[in-house]
């Protein structure tokens, strides 16, 4: 019993040493606010305002072409 708890417990080990391996990229993202095809202009800056938000970057994979069918 103790054999099948250790290798239980260092399986669990490891798994959680490689699932945190570095955190994801992320960038911010930042849109105008738009009403009625005008942006709409914040009240203390005068400036238009903005809607940001937070995106993962993904990978591109590359690929292989698709041969032309004869």
């Amino acid at each position: 019993m103790k054999k099948i708890l250790t290798s239980l417990l260092l399986s669990v080990s490891m798994i959680s040493c490689f699932a945190a391996d570095e955190p994801k990229e992320t960038t911010k993202v930042c849109v105008d606010v738009v009403k009625d095809g005008k942006p709409v202009l914040d009240k203390k800056t005068g400036k238009p305002q903005q809607q940001c938000k937070t995106m993962k970057v993904h990978k591109k994979l590359d690929g292989t072409a698709v041969p032309e069918k004869k």
